[in-house]
Order: structure tokens, then sequence, then C-alpha cells
């Protein structure tokens, strides 16, 4: 007889395999039953310059050149994917919720696009905000690979402008040169990586006690296990494929209103976010809405989304709204530009080194529109672990193949996901498919916001919500994309 488990990935495997017939396209229907092309989204490599130099990426456009895709709230979500590379690719909408074989995971929810293929998408959006999108084939993502996915609602304004920045980090070194060194201990693995004590750097629960059963917030390995920040040395951080050294000027009107969408698409990076003169009103965090926060600073950790408020004075003048390297003075920005004010050239250096990401702005966080209470139905513990020989990342001390057994979730269940970091690197934790709510921090208890990514700092706990409500093999993985790759991954499954 079979267990429920291997029932369960018997039946998914099924279901994807009599769902994802690639090569048939899928129709399209409007209002009314009429047919509607669905919008095209083409994979294909392009050139940019940087730091004065031609650079080849990858990315995603629709034929009339926009990058990604601006939609409605309420609309169907049909798209038509071709793949113009020489090599297998697969788009992965972040943070929206459709059925899980069009989520975009090579080997999870269905096999990749072949050069010269095309994948069709049709599902409801259920919910508006700042979402992205990116490959999950390999290392395409460091490439460029991503655009933004933006789905607006009844929170837009139509007395607002709406400006999209895009972070990135980049290196003329090929990714899996980048990955090659990471694994070696090499020199795109500066600092603490190379040079902290075996000691700091083993897993917790490698021998005596587990995190799982430590007291909440308890810190191991004591002051001497200093945060590891960026792993790889990168040429250039970028905002809309743009360096400080030739910045993209947006034009706004002086006294206006203007909803900035900050998205963090890199693939090892995080960011504080600097206004400078200028308050900011964050309104909504992975493209859900929290409790107005209004500061001149926000951080933003690999895979997030910021929406924040401005109101540009009357003034004629440049803004500069930067994003500053964690636990560095590296930053990159655009400008915003009221009026015919002269644009100052602004270093690609800050004057200080910013600290790392912290979890004070989290705390603050509240949903706007919380999950209705509920006690726990399943709750599991992931420990974030890794070895820095042959930089190896892993879930409670596995890597991730495609033998390892999906967490078990049944419909309908309130599931909890503790996320304890048992290592001296942050970790942004993304859960596919679903939005979950934050609800601890190092024992504390709270209704935090609703998100798809949280940053999961060295040697803390964070304790996520979610309802089961969509069925399907979702991943759960770190947003780092080399840490992802090394094993930070897994998967939940239910039906």
């Amino acid at each position: 007889m079979l267990s429920r488990r291997a029932f369960l990935l018997s039946a998914l495997a099924a279901s994807t395999a009599s769902t994802l017939a690639r090569a048939q396209p899928t129709p399209q229907t409007g209002a009314g039953g009429t047919s509607a092309a669905p919008t095209l989204l083409r994979i294909e490599r392009r050139s940019i310059e940087v730091n004065g130099k031609p650079a080849s990426v990858l990315g995603i456009r629709q034929p009339d050149g926009t990058f990604g895709i601006r939609t409605q709230v309420g609309n169907r979500f049909r798209v038509r994917v071709e793949n113009t590379l020489n090599e297998p690719s697969l788009i992965h909408w972040h943070g929206l919720t459709p059925p899980w074989q069009q989520d975009g995971v090579p080997g999870v929810s269905g096999p990749p696009i072949p050069p010269g293929g095309s994948a069709d998408y049709d599902f409801p959006l259920r919910f508006g905000g700042t979402f992205w999108m990116h490959s999950h084939q390999g290392l395409q993502e460091q490439l460029l690979l991503a655009a933004p996915l933006i789905i607006r609602d009844e929170r837009d304004r139509p007395d607002q402008q709406e400006v999209i920045v895009m972070l990135a980090d980049f290196s003329f070194t090929p990714p899996d040169q980048i990955f090659a060194a990471l694994k070696k201990g090499g020199s795109m693995s500066p600092g603490a990586m190379t040079g902290a004590s075996p000691s700091a750097l083993a897993p917790a629960n490698a021998k005596g006690k587990s995190e799982g059963t430590m007291a909440p917030g308890m810190i191991m390995g004591g002051a001497a296990a200093k945060p590891d920040l960026n792993d790889v040395t990168y040429d250039a951080f970028l905002a809309n494929d743009r360096t400080l050294g030739d910045p993209e000027v947006v034009k706004v009107e002086p006294g206006g209103r203007v909803l900035l969408r900050i998205i963090n698409s890199s693939s090892m990076s995080a960011f504080h976010v600097d206004l400078g003169a200028l308050d900011g009103e964050l309104t909504a965090v992975d493209g859900f809405a929290v409790a107005p926060v209004v500061a001149r600073r926000f951080l933003i950790a690999v895979a997030q989304r910021l929406d924040i408020r401005l109101t540009i004075p009357r003034a004629a003048a440049a803004h500069p709204v930067l994003a500053v390297l964690e636990g560095e003075a590296k930053q990159t920005g655009i400008i915003l530009r009221a009026g015919n004010a002269p644009v100052a050239r602004i270093p690609d250096t800050a004057s200080t080194a910013s600290p790392p990401l912290t979890l004070d702005l989290e705390r603050r966080l509240r949903a706007v529109k919380p999950l209705k209470p509920r006690k726990a139905d399943r709750v599991h513990t992931l420990n974030l672990t890794g070895e820095m020989a042959g930089y190896v990342w892993s879930i409670n001390n596995v890597a991730w193949t495609k033998d390892v057994p999906p967490l078990p979730v049944a419909k309908g269940e309130r599931v909890e996901l503790i996320f304890v970091n048992q290592t001296p690197m942050q970790h942004p934790m993304h859960l596919h498919g679903h939005e979950f709510q934050v609800v601890e921090i190092d024992g504390k208890r709270f209704a935090g916001a609703v998100r798809d990514t949280v940053l999961v700092p060295p040697r803390r706990r964070v304790v996520v919500a979610f309802d089961a409500n969509n069925p399907g093999l979702w991943a759960i993985h770190c947003h780092l994309l080399y840490h992802l790759d090394a094993g930070m991954f897994t998967t939940l499954g239910y039906v």
C-alpha cells in the first residue's frame, strides 16, 4: 500500500504530466467569450553599458520593448513566453499565486522552455501590488533575466506618478565562474566567509543543542560570531540597468506626488534605500498594504519590494533616490528631477558604510489586511544551515535534491513555518504560490506584514503563517541565488 506521502507525490507527478503540454498553446478567451491575444513576453539576449564597457545580459521584454508587464487586478494573467535564447529557460512569477504547474520552477512545477519554444499561462489575478518576474533556470537571474510585474488596484491614485526602480548586482564574470570560485573559497568570497573559524561556521545542530530547542532570540556563538555580508564582489550595482555614472533621470512635477515601486532583483545584494531630504511613506511591502511608516531610509532584502509615496517639494530641485549596499558604502540609484533643476554628479560610493540589515522595521510593520486569527494546524521548523567547506547551504542540514520529500501539508490548514538561522549570513526566505504573514520574531508574537519574502538575519528566529489554499508542489528557498543553487531549498506539497 502506498504511504500518504508517496501517494501525494505520485498524484502531483501525474498532474504535472497531464497538464504541462508545453508545445500546445493555451486558447486565450476575452470578455464575452471572444478570442483575445495573450501578452507576448520574449526571453532574449541584450546589451547594456556598465562602467563604460559593453555587457551582454538577458532580459524579458514585450515586442514593443516594454520590460515585463503592467496590468490590472481582476484581469486574467494571459501571457505567452517565447524563449529566443540558445539555452533552456523558464520564468517564475514572483509573488503571484498561479496554479502550481504555471509557477515556473524547472523540475518542480514543470520543464524549462527549450530554445525556440514557448509556454502559455492563464490564471486569475487575485490581488494587486508590486511584483516581479525572473528566471529560475540555473544562474540566469545573475545575468539580469528579470523584469517588473505590476498589478494596479484601488490603491493607485490618479494624481500620483509611478516610478519603478529595479535594483540589481552586476559582474562581468560569468555566473558559473562566480559559483565555482565560491565553492573553492576563492576571491569571489571575501571577508569573514573565508576567515571565520570552523567553530563559528559549523551548523549549531551538528552536535548538541538544536536551534529548534533554544530559547527564542538566543544568539549562538557569542560575540565572536559576527554577521557575514556580501559573498560576491560585484563590478557594479544597477538601478534600472544603469550606474550612478550615468543614472536614469526621471522628470517629476514640483509639488506632485510620486509612488516609488522599488524591486530588489539582485542575486545576492541587500540595500538601504536612502531618500535624502525627502520623507517617504511606506505603504506596502511585497505588494501588500501595511500601516504607513514614514522615514527617509528603508531596508530592502533580496527579492523584496517597497511601495513608497513621496510628496515632491514645490521648488525646482534634483532628488536622488539611492540604494546603499548592506555593510558597505557602494551605492546606486536614480534621480527625480523637479522642474529644470540642474543634476549634479553623484559618486557611486556613499560617505559612510551602511550597517547590516536588521529586523527593526519588520517589527514595526502591521498588515492592513492580516490573516484571520486562527490556531496553526501544522508547524514546520526550518533550520537554515550551511558549511563553508565546499560552499554547501541547506535546510535542516539537508542540501536539496529531487529525492528530498516535500514537507507535508493538507489543504485548508493554517500552516506556520519557523525559520531559524543557524548561520552567520542573512537569508531572505521566499515561499512560492502563497502570501504569508510575519507572526513572530524571536519569541514575540504580533500581527506583522503580509509578504512573500522575509529576511532572517544571523542567529534570529522568524515565524510566518499562511493558509494552504493553493494545492500543488511549492518551492521554499533562500533567495540568495548561490545559496539556493548550493542547496538551501525545499518544497511543500498537498492536493
